[in-house]
């Protein structure tokens, strides 16, 4: 038998809340299961925004800078910042994040010069803000964005991940589901959920090397 070479299997909207529906033992049969299922969807969406780092949704974006302005307002759809940096004449200069404490007791937070450190003060709309606050209006400056999926809105959409996440949003559909329809179920579907999501966030972890050497300094022997 010959192999498909299709590579394209990817569920709409519709899709998922029919698995999910299955899952649960039930059949979509009105409009208003479909509104619900759709609702658990975009909801199940935000917990995962509440669960960590999704590699497929950081983006990196730039943001101008201008003289003595500190402050620089984040899309909506931003739900953290990662890095940022700074270039000036082709070089780049890493940023260091701090606290808001570390940030509001700056003793002058209108000095400037070459911006070292930044403060994302998380509103609905994220403010960036950094210090020393621009000296020139020709600095850029650069940062990794972690950005909010696309909503599920209507029945044809596709959803905004990788394929290897498919089972664990069909999953975590059928797990909210259960909670409104099929509450036999509950615990069980919770259970396969928190396994495909554990098994997906494994895969989609950062592969580089990470080393953890102890500094010496403060060690002495009895």
């Amino acid at each position: 038998m010959a192999v498909s070479n299709s590579k394209d299997f990817e569920l709409d909207v519709a899709e998922y809340i029919e698995e999910a529906f299955e899952r649960c033992g039930l059949e979509v049969r009105t409009g208003y299961d479909l509104r619900t299922a759709k609702r658990s969807l975009n909801l199940l969406l935000a917990e995962w925004a509440n669960r960590g780092l999704n590699q497929w949704t950081i983006k990196q974006r730039s943001q101008a800078l201008v003289q003595a302005d500190g402050e620089y307002p984040l899309g909506e759809d931003i739900i953290d910042v990662l890095s940022v940096i700074l270039r000036r004449d082709n070089t780049d200069y890493a940023l260091s994040r701090v606290s808001r404490d570390t940030f509001i007791t700056i003793p002058n937070k209108t000095t400037q010069g070459r911006p070292a450190q930044f403060f994302l003060d998380r509103q609905v709309t994220p403010n960036l803000k950094i210090w020393p606050v621009p000296e020139n209006s020709t600095d850029v400056i650069y940062y990794d964005g972690l950005t909010r999926m696309d909503d599920g809105d209507a029945q044809v959409n596709t959803m905004d991940l990788p394929f290897r996440f498919y089972p664990c949003l069909a999953a975590g559909l059928a797990y909210y589901l259960a909670m409104k329809r099929a509450p036999d179920r509950i615990q069980l579907l919770k259970a396969v959920y928190e396994e495909e999501f554990e098994r997906a966030k494994t895969e989609d972890r950062d592969r580089s090397s990470f080393n953890v050497v102890p500094a010496y300094q403060y060690f002495r022997t009895a």
